[in-house]
């Protein structure tokens, strides 16, 4: 290979030629790690526009506001469970969206599935995806969860009209007809049961069974979401250990007790007591169902006729009613209210001291009406001298409770 010499150094012949071709060979040297970077460049340039098209064009037909001049509002709910595809579902069918699989997926892909709030929103046409998303997962300020409350003694109408007054239902009759005849409930086996046995003349299959208690429940809960709420609670206030206590006490007794009859005897208890007599109470009644006496209950004549009075009219307790243990033997067809646990205890485990042969215990009768406390008689005679006595007082209870009204 011939050289060439410069001024300062010799050069290839194939030095020469590019530098008569390109200029100096420093240029051309230049040129070669230039050129790749600006190759390099130039496709990234290409690449970025061609992305920015796509993301422009993916952007407007998918996650830009559906009509970004209609300002007009769009109420909007997410009920509680509500999963993200369902919400996509009503997001686009009311308009507020373009694509409800790429809002799922999008959604999806950035966690919000799982923060999406149940409640009612106001939306507008003008929100883009993002917009919207922000906005649900953020809630409507509105609590989700509130708390009710229902009181030992309560039969099912009372609880309807709680729930009414409440703002939690609309109507009574959306609870109260769920309760009838108790159908849709029959996965709750003390409710199977109480269908098998199917009493004529019971007034609600569930009476008896929405457990008292406070509970937490979504403000946007059904009558039926509630309703199993409390008969859940049912299932936890009959312990295991119960149904044991159950059959010895039938044995003891000589008589056919089941839960349905316990819940029954439980609900009188609860009307006609206050807690610290409940045991003697249950005595009363069971003393009397070994004796095939009618248990003689005034609540269960109150819950048959809607009268409050305490002082009761012999025409008030001739009133033919299944529930009217005047007239009828045993048990009324069902329970009367919600008892209280301890109501339901007490209808298990009687005081025994009030059910000693030969010297049971057959009557009660309330004293002075304001602090509920009963006078408990042996003898037919020692009852009626006590209903002498204290009547005067129950009929000027009434007399106030009129007046009052």
């Amino acid at each position: 290979m011939r050289r060439y010499k410069g001024p300062e150094r010799e050069i290839t012949r194939e030095e020469l030629h590019a530098e008569r071709a390109y200029g100096p060979y420093w240029y051309s040297g230049l040129w070669r790690i230039v050129r790749p970077l600006l190759v390099l460049f130039c496709s990234f340039l290409i690449a970025y526009g061609v992305l920015t098209g796509v993301i422009s064009r993916l952007k407007g037909n998918y996650f830009d506001a559906v009509d970004a001049a209609d300002p007009e509002e769009v109420a909007f709910s997410v009920r509680s469970g509500s999963s993200l595809t369902r919400v996509a579902n009503d997001l686009e069918n009311a308009g507020l969206i373009r694509n409800r699989t790429v809002f799922k997926y999008y959604g999806d892909f950035l966690g919000y599935g799982q923060k999406i709030q149940a409640g009612d929103y106001t939306l507008t046409r003008r929100m883009n995806v993002q917009e919207i998303l922000d906005m649900l997962t953020t809630g409507d300020g509105k609590p989700l969860v509130r708390n009710i409350t229902v009181i030992p003694g309560w039969t099912v109408e009372d609880i309807a009209a709680y729930l009414v007054k409440e703002g939690v239902i609309e109507a009574a009759a959306d609870f109260t007809s769920l309760c009838v005849d108790g159908g849709p409930y029959s996965g709750y086996y003390y409710i199977q049961d109480v269908l098998t046995e199917g009493k004529p003349g019971r007034r609600y299959a569930l009476e008896g069974y929405l457990a008292a208690n406070t509970y937490e429940i979504y403000t946007d809960a059904t009558a039926d979401d509630i309703i199993r709420k409390l008969l859940s609670q049912t299932g936890t206030l009959f312990a295991d250990e119960y149904f044991d206590r159950m059959e010895e006490l039938s044995q003891k007794l000589g008589l056919t007790l089941n839960m349905d009859a316990v819940m029954t005897m439980a609900s009188m208890i609860e009307k006609e007591a206050g807690s610290g007599e409940f045991a003697r109470v249950s005595a009363v009644f069971y003393n009397r169902l070994r004796k095939n006496m009618t248990l003689g209950s005034d609540a269960t004549v109150k819950y048959a006729t809607g009268v409050t009075r305490l002082a009761l009219t012999d025409s008030d307790t001739a009133s033919p009613s299944p529930y009217n243990t005047y007239l009828n033997r045993g048990l009324p067809v069902g329970p009367i209210c919600a008892p209280s646990p301890a109501a339901v205890y007490a209808a298990l485990y009687p005081d025994e001291t009030f059910m000693v042969s030969g010297q049971e215990y057959l009557y009660f009768c309330t004293k002075e009406p304001e602090s509920g406390e009963l006078y408990f008689s042996r003898t037919l005679e020692e009852h009626n001298r006590a209903v002498q006595i204290y009547r005067p007082l129950w009929e000027a209870y009434d007399q106030r409770m009129r007046e009052g009204a």
